[in-house]
């Protein structure tokens, strides 16, 4: 199990640690602060700097088969580090920085398309949710100027936690038909937008809507008879 640093403050940029073990998968931490891809979500890229200034570059962060397990995929070709040695964690802050603020986004879309969410996907320069509208029609302008509107609302950004239990009394927070929250640990992490949102996730986010800046949508698009895909990207 790695400590996800992370977790608590998704802001952070690096950290000391050391390598906790190594295998053909990649290279595990005692703690990190690169995010694991899930939830459509990727994975942080950066490096991990040797105290004999060497660095190990990260391409992919990924889960392991354990809960809170992350593996630190080397690029092609470079060697990882012997267990035991202390080195610093540091993601691509700019990269991790736009998958934030497009994470929050798609949560801020939740809030403007009252459907569930089939599927969905983060990139550095946009995001998608899929919504079973039940064959309704999607207005773009209309999304874009709600989307602008709530980040313009400065909504403070905060995760929070339930019980297993809580969540089972409360299965109108899951938005996602294909995705559930992990089960088996007892509790489960909440992403709330003041006022906007609450759901389970387990991602990066900003802490107010106000960082997110100026988006639109780009193009929406019919999936079957039922489904809509809505692209956000910013404009910069």
């Amino acid at each position: 199990m790695t400590r996800l640093l992370y977790r608590d403050d998704a802001y952070l940029q690096r950290c000391e640690t050391q390598v906790a073990s190594v295998d053909a998968r990649g290279i595990r931490l005692e703690a990190t602060v690169f995010y694991a891809a899930a939830g459509g979500q990727p994975g942080d890229s950066g490096v991990l700097r040797l105290a004999d200034g060497a660095t190990v570059a990260i391409v992919d962060a990924i889960p392991g088969e354990a809960p809170d397990e992350v593996i630190h995929v080397p690029a092609p070709g470079v060697g990882a580090p012997a267990v035991g040695t202390p080195v610093v964690a540091e993601i691509d802050w700019p990269r991790r920085y736009r998958h934030m603020r497009l994470h929050t986004c798609m949560h801020l879309l939740c809030a403007a398309v009252p459907y569930p969410v089939t599927g969905g996907q983060i990139a550095a320069d946009r995001a998608r949710l899929d919504f079973d509208t039940q064959g309704e029609a999607l207005d773009k302008d209309r999304l874009s100027a709600r989307l602008n509107e709530l980040v313009a609302g400065a909504h403070p950004v905060a995760p929070r936690w339930i019980s297993e239990a809580e969540l089972a009394a409360n299965p109108q927070l899951v938005r996602t038909m294909s995705v559930k929250p992990p089960a088996g640990q007892g509790r489960v992490r909440l992403l709330e937008i003041d006022g906007v949102d609450l759901q389970p996730c387990g991602g990066t986010h900003v802490r107010n809507t106000s960082e997110i800046g100026r988006v639109a949508v780009l193009k929406i698009e019919s999936k079957g008879r039922r489904n809509r895909r809505v692209v956000v990207g910013f404009v910069e």
